[in-house]
């Protein structure tokens, strides 16, 4: 059920380890967008289809939250919904643990593939192949799929200085560079957060969960993190001694409300 975001990691992979001669592209000048053909995969065709990864409704959707508690609640008709991998980046205080400074990520549309049965472990499969076979860090995987731009990428993930206190760091999800958004500056979402659960796979390994609400931006108005995979810092560190960490992690991010139109041409 992940064939696309593996396709997609995997050239990425093959473009960053040096091994450029094993990744073919090649332009597909009878598609009407500007993407390439990697490997043999023609990112023009079975997008928005049943079959594809990208641009199906989703108001239907509903995510599961575990029953018994109220800090997870979602609205209805959810409007995007993105597979994330990337990383939980970790400081270490003087309390001698990790503590977090924010994180990188970027977003896969999968909108497509929320009704099929595959989709609730979607997340295991991805992390697999984040974790096994991909040395690069996550910002090189960021440009790269920038420069071949296919059209299932949705966002980015990361974090800036506090816009209204200035101290801190706040999360923002980025959708400026996606192709039904591009060149409108007000596609993204600052947020704060209102809810959070331990992760209820397991909390030691795996992300909590949260719901966070808007600041700044019009894309979305509510950003739920769910499906969690990866991502925890170890449970103690030396002050002074051990360095920044970055921990590979994905999950879910499902998005509601926002007043933006997708552009059209």
């Amino acid at each position: 059920m992940v064939a696309i975001p593996k396709a997609l990691l995997a050239a990425a992979a093959a473009h960053y380890v040096g091994n450029s001669g094993s990744a073919s592209y090649s332009s597909d000048s009878g598609s009407s967008g500007s993407w390439s053909v990697i490997n043999g995969f023609d990112w023009s065709k079975g997008f928005g289809q049943a079959g594809g990864f990208a641009g199906c409704p989703i108001d239907k959707f509903v995510p599961q939250f575990p029953a018994g508690q109220s800090q997870l609640v979602a609205p209805t008709n959810p409007r995007f919904i993105g597979l994330a991998f990337g990383v939980q980046n970790y400081t270490c205080s003087s309390a001698n643990n990790f503590t977090s400074t924010g994180a990188v990520a970027e977003l896969i549309d999968v909108s497509c593939q929320v009704f099929n049965p595959g989709f609730a472990t979607i997340q295991n499969s991805l992390f697999d192949m984040w974790t096994s076979i991909m040395p690069q860090p996550i910002q090189a995987i960021i440009d790269l799929l920038h420069l071949l731009n296919p059209p299932n990428v949705l966002a980015q993930h990361y974090f800036i200085t506090n816009p209204v206190t200035g101290q801190g760091v706040s999360p923002v999800w980025d959708f400026t560079s996606s192709s039904a958004f591009q060149g409108n500056k007000d596609a993204f979402i600052v947020a704060k957060g209102k809810g959070t659960i331990p992760a209820p796979t397991d909390p030691k390994k795996d992300v909590a969960w949260l719901d966070v609400v808007n600041v700044q931006g019009k894309i979305a108005d509510e950003v739920f993190r769910f499906d969690t995979v990866g991502g925890q810092p170890p449970a103690s560190c030396k002050y002074g001694q051990d360095k920044d960490i970055s921990v590979k992690y994905v999950s879910k991010y499902i998005f509601y409300g926002g007043s933006l139109q997708e552009n059209h041409y």
